[in-house]
């Protein structure tokens, strides 16, 4: 899913923190801003001054006026008529900078929402990017409690009632913490990295069989949940009978990978049955991950010492 949002939504959102002030145009407050992610990298949304491949935010500061300042009046005159040819979703003035007349009467007269900024252009340009890379980020819900254990985000998948909710109960008693439960939202921000949150109606919220829904906060306190994370493994539990169980690799394990988002994020089955310990075994697939991530494989150093052993017998 690829979002779109429009000029008005850019100002509401970073009015306060830019201390934007909006001087013209207010016309074309719905002009719209899109990103197919890798967003803003890839589709030129905010920088500096760019006639030739226009921004869809263009930043005016000290160096743009400096060049202005260069240029005879008809070549100035044509820089204008570019920058409001190319119909940005906005141009903003930063460092401050008080807009001559010429540039406020073609804002009104196209409807180009123009607005300034205290703050040094680099900040201005800064924000608006990280803004955007976050609003325009390719989307998706999955189904799952999503975590964090051990510094990691991690996932927990399954089937209805196989106990994914209990797990994660027992897991924020050991004093991990609880990011969305059922619907986590993930987002794609970067080429590398997908993060997790949860939707506002059911922050806090887990809801387990037979207790109701509980609210994490008020039960453990702020320490036992967090907003936001990157989603870095996902456990997917399955419920399996005996044969299931003995097919599994006892020296490999149970590992693959699932695309989120068009990314790989690794993935272990872990299996249920009565007497394994779920939140040691999650601990320790965490644990496996840190090590796996770090060029450490125990099954590769298991190996290599059962061959020295039979070279050394």
């Amino acid at each position: 899913m690829t979002p779109g949002i429009s000029t008005r939504d850019v100002y509401n959102a970073l009015r306060s923190k830019l201390g934007l002030s909006w001087l013209e145009g207010h016309s074309g407050s719905e002009r719209s801003i899109r990103g197919d992610f890798p967003g803003a990298a890839g589709q030129n949304l905010v920088g500096p001054l760019n006639c030739i491949h226009p921004n869809r935010i263009q930043v005016i500061g000290h160096a743009e006026l400096i060049y202005f300042a260069s240029l005879e009046p008809g070549f100035y005159r044509d820089v204008l008529d570019k920058l409001f040819d190319a119909r940005p979703a906005a141009i903003v003035l930063a460092d401050g900078i008080e807009p001559e007349d010429a540039l406020l009467a073609q804002a009104a007269a196209s409807g180009t929402p123009l607005m300034s900024s205290p703050l040094p252009d680099n900040r201005v340009t800064g924000e608006l990017q990280h803004y955007l890379a976050r609003a325009l980020a390719e989307r998706t819900i999955d189904h799952g409690v999503f975590m964090e254990i051990l510094g990691i985000g991690l996932l927990l998948r399954g089937g209805p009632g196989i106990g994914k909710s209990e797990l994660a109960l027992e897991l924020i008693s050991r004093g991990h913490r609880l990011v969305a439960d059922d619907a986590p939202h993930f987002s794609r921000v970067a080429p590398d990295t997908v993060t997790g949150r949860c939707p506002p109606l059911l922050q806090d919220f887990l809801e387990v069989r037979g207790l109701g829904v509980l609210n994490i906060r008020a039960m453990f306190g702020d320490a036992a949940v967090k907003q936001e994370k990157q989603l870095q493994l996902i456990v997917n539990l399955q419920s399996m009978n005996d044969t299931e169980l003995r097919s599994i690799d006892r020296l490999q394990g149970s590992y693959s990978t699932r695309d989120v988002l068009g990314l790989p994020i690794p993935q272990v089955d872990l299996p249920v049955a009565p007497g394994r310990e779920m939140s040691v075994l999650v601990e320790a697939a965490v644990r496996q991950y840190n090590l796996m991530r770090n060029g450490y494989d125990a099954t590769e150093e298991f190996i290599r010492r059962q061959q020295q052993a039979i070279v050394d017998g």
